[in-house]
């Protein structure tokens, strides 16, 4: 939480209180799934929780947008930024059912009532979103075949390793601008080593 704090000083009571459950929710689930990697635990508000809200330095969430997590796993980024934007409505999706039965646990546990839990492939969601978020999920190229024309303001996805590249393979596939593409450092918002090389992608529409 130490982290946490440093980087977001303005939280609320309530969303302090969220954050600080995380730990003990998460590792309850891990004796059970394993959906956070048994050396990563220890890490989880670095590695896990403060890497999410590496969005949310980059793109501020009008109260009231739609988003969707794609891929969102045990609930990242799609959790911790439910919490810091509770009235911004988010749709966490996966087609893993173990998963994203662990992100709509923490999410009721949490008294998360402006998160929805959806166990699907994202192509057969009915919905548009304002903005489409991911964190490590697959390739730019089939990613954006996934979700194509379904969100209104933004694309923002967490990476790493040579986002350049992966970002020249999916404009020449789906004939895209490459200058539609914005690719930001993390590093420059958080000083841990960790976050040294994770990049974020950032398109707009």
């Amino acid at each position: 939480m130490q982290t946490i704090n440093k980087y977001f000083p303005d939280l609320t009571p309530v969303q302090q209180e969220r954050f600080a459950a995380l730990d003990a929710l998460y590792r309850d689930w891990n004796s059970k799934i394993n959906v956070i990697s048994r050396k990563d635990m220890d890490s989880l508000y670095l590695h896990h929780v403060l890497h999410s809200l590496a969005i949310a330095k980059a793109v501020q969430f009008e109260p009231g947008s739609t988003v969707l997590d794609v891929g969102t796993g045990g609930g990242f980024p799609g959790i911790p930024l439910a919490i810091l934007f509770p009235e911004v409505k988010f749709t966490l999706c996966d087609s893993i059912g173990k998963k994203i039965k662990v992100a709509s646990s923490v999410a009721e546990s949490l008294g998360l009532d402006n998160v929805c839990c959806v166990n699907a492939r994202v192509e057969t969601l009915p919905d548009n979103y304002d903005y489409i978020v991911s964190r490590a999920v697959t390739n730019m190229t089939d990613f954006y075949g996934w979700i194509r024309g379904r969100w209104r303001k933004s694309l923002i996805c967490l990476k790493g390793g040579d986002v350049e590249e992966e970002i020249a393979a999916c404009a020449a596939r789906h004939r895209l601008n490459p200058a539609k593409f914005t690719i930001c450092d993390v590093s420059l918002w958080f000083e841990e080593e960790f976050f040294e090389g994770k990049k974020m992608v950032i398109m707009g529409q």
